[in-house]
């Protein structure tokens, strides 16, 4: 009899519960590729808002003292997701 090898079960345990999400998905995949979606977002839209308030200031669209109101929306497909971030970019 061959047992689960995982922390906190005994050898020679045999486990018959797992759900097909421990049987399909690399949590080690999944984490990687989360953290350098997220890395990509973060800092091409920081580039992104930082291009565009130079260009604002530079044509005189904004004086660069103000708050400007922002938001972001998450969209995962294939999880039917979609999440709307609000927030506010502060210039002084």
């Amino acid at each position: 009899m061959t047992g689960d090898c995982r922390i906190g079960r005994p050898a020679g345990i045999m486990v018959n519960h797992i759900t097909p999400a421990e049987m399909t998905m690399n949590e080690e995949a999944f984490n990687l590729s989360l953290r350098k979606f997220l890395k990509t977002v973060g800092v091409g839209s920081q580039r992104e808002i930082e291009q565009a308030v130079d260009k604002a200031i530079s044509s005189g669209a904004i004086k660069g003292t103000e708050s400007l109101p922002a938001s972001a929306t998450l969209v995962v497909a294939g999880l039917s997701l979609s999440v709307r971030f609000d927030g506010e970019i502060k210039l002084q």
